[in-house]
């Protein structure tokens, strides 16, 4: 499984096709911009679109993924314009190696942490599988209705559980509003958690009632690297990624993750029964990028902006670009200053 913010400080690998396989900047980037999408796939020309001037919704979620692996990986779309056929499959079959063992140690860290969460949040049951049904279950529906359970469970055309269903861990406190499904829709314990996790440690985790210190994290990895020398440290994904703000994208990888995570299969596979992960992802996707207007976005960015606080912390030193630089006291003073000087000089 594959998961924003361009990091073009990262200078292109001289020789990209035989860094692939091991490259670090590589492996935690593609989190951030697809999920399971062959990346062959995500590079044909039907993702742009149909000869019509159309596209299918397939072919945009395509087209969204390659648009943001390009930005995550800067040098992808020049190299493989340079590359021939041959050379651009064997970098294909390595980045697409990189992803599948990148989602493998995801899977695996959650799989072995999820039950002592799932505990903690539901005190310790005999029954951890009941929590996880329960978590699982579609917010629509009430998993302590006996009926309701053991449609479920039966897998009865009733009670069908597919990607067409937010499942409860979604929702905050894990219970849903039916008159209003957006509040607390992405806002779950179990998916900060999840995400802390995946991106920042598995121990940083365990600190999620208060807003985060992935910032501090991040600074602390840097230097580390910087005190080591040439010992190896192990660093975080967003460290590695440069990643300080919490995007649509990642919250969609954590969340498929999660889900697998509660779940009984051992091994990743793209379809659990009636549950489709891809088009899980998709509704991730379409929930933030697609908001039908101007006060849903606001909705949107206010959303983001809790999970960047609930991650990162307060800490808005990637906001302070050149433009907004400029406008505060230091510079104004500067530039009022040598506006007086010209005055004066003018004057004269």
């Amino acid at each position: 499984m594959s998961i924003s913010a361009p990091d073009s400080s990262n200078p292109q690998p001289p020789d990209v096709s035989s860094c692939l396989q091991t490259s670090p900047h590589a492996r935690a980037k593609r989190k951030i911009a697809t999920l399971i999408e062959d990346i062959e796939i995500l590079k044909q020309d039907k993702v742009i679109k149909n000869r019509d001037g159309g596209s299918t919704a397939e072919e945009d979620h395509l087209q969204r993924g390659y648009i943001e692996l390009a930005k995550v990986l800067p040098w992808l779309h020049k190299m493989l314009a340079k590359l021939d056929h041959e050379e651009s499959e064997d970098m294909l079959r390595k980045l697409k190696r990189g992803m599948d063992s990148a989602r493998g140690d995801d899977t695996g860290t959650l799989k072995d942490l999820m039950a002592e969460w799932v505990n903690g949040e539901y005190c310790p049951t005999p029954l951890i599988s009941d929590a996880c049904g329960k978590l699982l279950c579609p917010a629509e529906w009430c998993w302590d209705d006996p009926l309701i359970r053991a449609g479920i469970c039966d897998h009865t055309t009733a009670f069908i559980v597919s990607e067409n269903s937010w499942p409860s861990f979604m929702y905050e406190n894990y219970e849903a509003d039916a008159k209003n499904l957006e509040r607390g829709l992405v806002k779950s314990k179990l998916l900060v958690m999840g995400f802390k996790a995946i991106f920042t440690s598995p121990s940083s985790a365990n600190e999620v009632d208060r807003e985060g210190d992935g910032a501090n994290i991040l600074e602390n990895n840097q230097c580390t690297r910087r005190q080591s020398d040439q010992a190896k440290v192990k660093t975080c994904v967003a460290s590695i990624i440069g990643m300080r703000k919490v995007t649509p994208r990642t919250i969609a990888y954590t969340a498929c993750q999660v889900r697998f995570a509660l779940s009984c299969i051992t091994s990743w596979r793209t379809v659990d029964g009636n549950f489709d992960y891809q088009l899980f992802w998709n509704n991730i996707i379409d929930f933030f990028e697609d908001a039908p207007g101007p006060a849903a976005q606001v909705r949107l960015n206010g959303l983001l902006e809790w999970w960047t606080r609930k991650v990162f912390g307060r800490n808005h030193q990637q906001d302070l670009t050149p433009d907004v630089i400029s406008k505060m006291s230091v510079n104004v003073l500067t530039a009022q200053k040598q506006q007086m000087e010209d005055a004066t000089f003018d004057s004269d």
